[in-house]
């Protein structure tokens, strides 16, 4: 459950439930205790146990003296947006992300922007194990703030001509804000599967997978969309097609938002994940950018998008970070807007614009099914292989130079 940057598990009796979620939020209230934060936003997804989940961990947080601001359900996004608006350090979000119905799951922070580190998961594991928690007692509030989190992404693009959007949000959350969002901001929004339904009857919510892309793209064109749109289940990746139904993966996406950013910031740095193709790397440094590469990693990406103070982010499985004009974290709501914004401000198709930018042949990515226990055991064995053909390779015959 103790994952690098989250913490993610099965609703059981063995996993989480309404119990492990209490021992987690004690253990996290300690951590924000030791970090010198009294104050915690509090949202959850909808997911069928996240509101039970959010009420064990707000008991918790406020019996361990922490204040608690409620925001109810939400996407990730917005529990993020919410730190900012209201200054409040703490973050614990209830919520799997695009993890399949029958999971759940906690994002947690220390700071604007700041989720856990391993090292911060690996110490909350330790106090939760030794019950190492503190008492106290902390006050609650309600705060509603989804207008107003619609209001300053709106305020903060622009459109120069309407476009026909197709809007699939996989019966995630984002289906309650997303499409309301878009036609806010002026767009002619189709919407498909943006109901609520977390058993997720007809595929998972994950912008990464084929399943929901492909789907996305049939509609785009059964629509006679200018764009398609994928959201995942708590809203913080982006998925795309064009108006032909094709998938735009995130790495040529992101050289179309780059151009954006670029335009209005010569020389700006933009951050991106060692999965990408050599094509947005290429594309960017072509307008006058400075293309950073990083380790994959939600929590690695957002450190180094604020370590270089750069302007975008972005890695392959749809995590798009904005600092120019934003506040430096994954948003798929505001990604959509900037890349609405771009392409509306073009004479040409989001297939003509993907046309020209460099290209490159690559696989999505490749992901091999197996359990929780038996992927690290596989990692390890794969890099003792690696490293044990290394060392034959640097003392075998191949390696002299003559």
């Amino acid at each position: 459950m103790f994952r690098e940057y989250d913490i993610r598990g099965r609703e059981s009796d063995t996993e989480l439930n309404e119990t492990s979620i209490w021992h987690i939020a004690k253990g996290f209230a300690r951590l924000l205790n030791d970090a010198g934060i009294d104050s915690v936003i509090l949202g959850n997804d909808a997911r069928g146990t996240s509101e039970a989940f959010s009420r064990s961990a707000l008991q918790a947080l406020r019996e361990s003296g922490i204040h608690v601001v409620n925001i109810g359900t939400v996407t990730t996004p917005m529990s993020y947006w919410a730190q900012y608006h209201l200054n409040v350090a703490g973050l614990c979000m209830i919520t799997a992300s695009h993890n399949p119905t029958g999971w759940n799951g906690l994002k947690l922070g220390t700071g604007l922007s700041k989720t856990l580190l391993p090292e911060d998961i690996e110490r909350l594991y330790k106090i939760i194990s030794s019950e190492e928690y503190i008492d106290g007692d902390g006050e609650v509030r309600a705060e509603d703030i989804g207008a107003q989190y619609a209001q300053d992404l709106i305020s903060r693009t622009n459109s120069a001509r309407p476009l026909k959007v197709l809007v699939n949000t996989g019966n995630g959350t984002a289906g309650l804000f997303v499409p309301t969002l878009l036609r806010s901001a002026g767009y002619q929004v189709i919407e498909h599967y943006t109901d609520v339904d977390t058993s997720y009857p007809h595929y998972t919510a994950n912008p990464d997978g084929t399943a929901m892309m492909e789907d996305t793209g049939a509609q785009t064109v059964a629509n006679h969309c200018d764009i398609g749109l994928a959201f995942d289940g708590d809203g913080d990746r982006l998925g795309v097609v064009d108006e032909k139904g094709s998938i735009i993966w995130p790495d040529r996406y992101m050289a179309l938002l780059s151009r954006l950013v670029l335009a209005k910031t010569p020389g700006a740095k933009i951050v991106f994940d060692v999965k990408v193709s050599e094509a947005l790397p290429e594309d960017i440094a072509a307008h006058g950018g400075v293309p950073i590469m990083c380790k994959t990693g939600h929590s690695y990406i957002k450190s180094k998008l604020q370590e270089e103070r750069a302007a975008l982010a972005g890695e392959m499985s749809g995590h798009i970070f904005f600092a120019d004009g934003y506040y430096g974290f994954d948003d798929a709501s505001f990604a959509a807007l900037k890349l609405l914004e771009y392409l509306s401000g073009q004479s040409m198709s989001l297939s003509q614009l993907i046309a020209d930018t460099p290209t490159y042949i690559s696989t999505p990515t490749i992901q091999v099914q197996t359990t929780d226990e038996a992927k690290y055991e596989i990692v390890r064995d794969i890099v003792a292989q690696f490293k044990s053909e290394g060392r034959r390779r640097r003392l075998g015959p191949s390696s002299c130079v003559v």
